[in-house]
């Protein structure tokens, strides 16, 4: 895998997932642009991996704001001259049940997800043409038997599937891959979960075939890094699980 020459645009890149594709990508030559909510989140990544001898850039972007997300592709193609790589991770998250989760909390949950998404790749598509790949954030919880309080936050990211979906069928003569992910990482959150609930984290680690929580570079961003590479280039429209087995997508 080389990306050499290669940029890539990561949202909600100052932790977890954003965070450890952003540090696998830079591992094989890619010019990484960070994008999150928090800039001085997104700077320490970024001076860690230009310390080991990567690319980085630090741009603070609200997803929710279209004049934000603008400026992030500006200011990349600005410093880089080119756009490659699209990973909208960028996410907020409605959990709870129906009759709990607030308008705003689901609307913010839509703005940052499904609308966000769709702005960027929008935005990015004239950059994208000719060789460009979108990786997209899915999610598991639509697929749980035990749906309970994970309703608004399937819906959000079920959106995004469905748009990424139909970029990838749209987009296919323009020779533009776009594919969706379904992650089980050790973020920071899931850390401090399972840190704080052991017993239910036990549980919860024998629902994983392989029997561990992936970490945020050494699975979830290796595997993006090959889905990414050149002998992936016939792969499109399609959601990977990387969870170790836990969910059945049906």
């Amino acid at each position: 895998m080389d990306f050499s020459n290669k940029t890539a645009l990561i949202t909600g890149a100052g932790q977890g997932v954003g965070e450890g594709i952003a540090k696998a990508l830079s591992s094989y030559g890619a010019n990484v642009s960070l994008v999150g909510r928090t800039l001085s989140k997104v700077q320490l990544v970024a001076d860690e991996i230009n310390k080991n001898g990567g690319s980085a850039i630090a741009i603070q972007c609200d997803v929710k704001d279209s004049k934000s997300i603008n400026n992030s592709i500006e200011s990349t193609l600005t410093h880089y001259k080119s756009l490659n790589i699209l990973i909208n991770n960028a996410q907020e998250v409605p959990l709870g049940n129906i009759l709990d989760v607030s308008d705003e909390s689901f609307v913010n949950g839509w703005n940052s997800g499904p609308l966000a998404t769709f702005r960027f790749m929008k935005e990015c598509y004239p950059h994208l043409k000719g060789d460009g790949k979108i990786i997209n954030l899915a999610s598991s919880s639509a697929l749980r038997p035990d749906s309970a309080s994970y309703g608004a936050y399937a819906a959000v990211k079920e959106s995004i599937r469905s748009l990424s979906r139909a970029a990838a069928v749209e987009w296919g003569s323009d020779n533009i891959l776009v594919n969706c992910i379904m992650p089980l990482a050790k973020s920071s959150g899931m850390e401090w979960w399972m840190n704080e609930n052991p017993d239910e984290a036990n549980e919860f680690l024998k629902t994983i075939p392989v029997g561990k929580v992936g970490d945020c570079k050494d699975d979830i961003g290796e595997a993006v890094c090959h889905l990414l590479s050149d002998g992936m280039n016939y792969i499109t429209g399609s959601t990977i699980m990387i969870d170790g087995g836990q969910a059945y997508l049906r």
